[in-house]
Formats: structure tokens, sequence, C-alpha cells
């Protein structure tokens, strides 16, 4: 099983997203939980992609690929944004209450904990970021 979105950097792409996400759980009969988890990872991730990637006004593309790899899923986010490089985010410090902690990086967090392996890469002007769930 291998499907493949194209999506526009503008929020309102997020929705086809997430039918994608439910095609492609529908397809390997995914439980109900590990679909909302793998929709806010997801969503999370493109929404990122989508809000800081691209000078604003510009236009430009998130492609998502999801693949069965054994008893894994692996999905991978790919656009032409600028240099970002997820992995090295410090993880937010969850012990604090929202109101002391800093901005930012709770959905990075997010998407460690709910995703066995995350990986990123810079490929020929792209970010590549791999996400691996054992299903």
């Amino acid at each position: 099983m291998k499907k493949k979105i194209i999506l526009k950097n503008d929020v309102a792409e997020l929705e086809k997203l997430a039918i994608f996400v439910e095609e492609v759980a529908a397809e390997m009969t995914l439980d109900p939980e590990l679909e909302m988890n793998l929709n806010l990872v997801l969503e999370e991730i493109v929404s990122n992609v989508i809000l800081y990637a691209y000078p604003q006004d510009e236009e430009g593309t998130v492609i998502v690929t999801a693949e069965k790899d054994g008893n894994s899923l692996v999905f991978t986010v790919n656009d032409k944004g600028k240099e970002f490089d997820p992995t090295k985010v410090e993880d937010a410090d969850v012990t604090l209450s929202a109101e002391e902690r800093q901005i930012g990086g709770l959905g990075i967090y997010i998407v460690k904990n709910i995703m066995n392996e995350v990986t990123y890469q810079r490929l020929d002007g792209h970010n590549v970021l791999t996400l691996k769930k054992n299903i």
C-alpha cells in the first residue's frame, strides 16, 4: 500500500489531509484511536509547514506519502520551504503548567511521543520528515 497527496500551503488544505488519513486508516483497517493519533500528528506537522515554511503569500506545496513497510506505517512529509529540523527542537517541559511553559514545541513533543520514529533530512532543497508508527 502506498498513497500520496499533494497539498497547497493553505490551512484550508488540512481538511483534505484529514480525509487522506481516514482513507489510509480504512485501507489498513486501523483502529479509530490510532487513526485519531495519526491525524493529530500529520495535522501538526503539515500545519507547521503551511504556517512557517514558506514566506507569507508565497505559493508552495506539501507532499505527504503513506506506505506500509512490514509491520510499520511510514508517512513522509516533503516540502521546499525554509530548512527546519523538528527533531532538533527541545522537548517541551510538560511538568510545567501551560502558563509557565515556553510557547512552542508542544506539538513536536506530541509527534515524537505518538510515533515510534521521527527522522529528518534536507535533500536537494527539500525538507523530508519521515514518521514511522509500528502497527
